[in-house]
């Protein structure tokens, strides 16, 4: 099947690893142009070292938190002056920490909401005069299946990413006119650099071993694994390709079937 991605812009948060970095790959390999962001400059630099290396594709590093008030707005902005446009969007960003609901003040909610949240809502509004330009315009933003089956001791994540689900249906519904696609995926447990450090946060709590937490949290998958990066990547630059142009307020979960739910 042709994605129909070849010289389409794309900008991709959280991309210096796990799967902002994969979703930036896959979108390179099919042709796109694309920025990509993470906090750390020299974790960032090396992943659009590499990117450009395996796939020949233009890619642009442009380091910062999404977190903080006013960064997204300039990220933006410098990815469409280097890119002379914007037709793709894909908001990431890593998960607030692990922990029970006694364990975290004030501060630490409103952190979450900054990253889980607000993030999403300072690039989507930024984004949106460009997108508007694009004949091809498409968001995706990237929350976990825990929006659906709330995953223990992840009350930060379980509560605040729902809010980016309710988010990006709303904009599904208010902005499909405008030719703007929104949709959401919801991944499972993947083999990424985030759900080693919960694991090896598990063991401790636990007092066992990080491989033992995997394989305990493995058995949830009636494939009986955790996915890889590469298999959510694909699910989601289809859904951001032209070739799912009809496809919009989607929250689709991408978790080998660990989402016990019928809807």
């Amino acid at each position: 099947m042709d994605l129909q991605l070849t010289g389409k812009r794309a900008l991709v948060t959280g991309a210096s690893r796990g799967l902002g970095y994969a979703v930036a790959r896959g979108l390179a390999q099919e042709g796109c142009q694309v920025a990509i962001n993470s906090r750390t400059p020299e974790k960032l630099s090396k992943a659009a070292d590499k990117i450009r290396s395996e796939t020949q594709a233009v890619v642009y590093p442009l380091p910062g938190d999404v977190a903080d008030l006013t960064f997204p707005t300039g990220m933006v902005a410098e990815a469409v002056a280097l890119m002379g446009g914007l037709d793709l969007l894909v908001t990431n960003a890593g998960g607030p920490p692990a922990g029970k609901f006694e364990d975290f003040d004030d501060m630490v909610w409103q952190r979450a909401v900054e990253l889980s949240l607000l993030s999403h809502v300072r690039m989507i509004r930024a984004a949106l005069p460009s997108l508007r330009q694009s004949s091809s315009a498409s968001v995706l933003t990237i929350t976990s299946y825990s929006v659906k089956q709330p995953i223990p001791n992840l009350v930060l994540s379980n509560s605040v990413r729902a809010a980016t689900v309710g988010l990006t249906k709303s904009l599904a519904l208010e902005l499909g006119s405008d030719g703007i696609r929104f949709n959401s995926i919801l991944p499972g447990w993947t083999e990424t650099e985030r759900v080693i450090e919960l694991m090896t946060h598990r063991a401790r709590v636990n007092n066992s071993t990080v491989e033992e937490e995997i394989t305990r949290q493995a058995k949830d998958s009636p494939l009986g694994r955790m996915g890889h990066p590469e298999e959510f990547a694909n699910a989601a630059v289809f859904l951001l390709s032209p070739a799912a142009s009809y496809i919009t307020g989607v929250m689709l979960t991408v978790d080998g079937g660990m989402y016990k739910g019928t809807l």
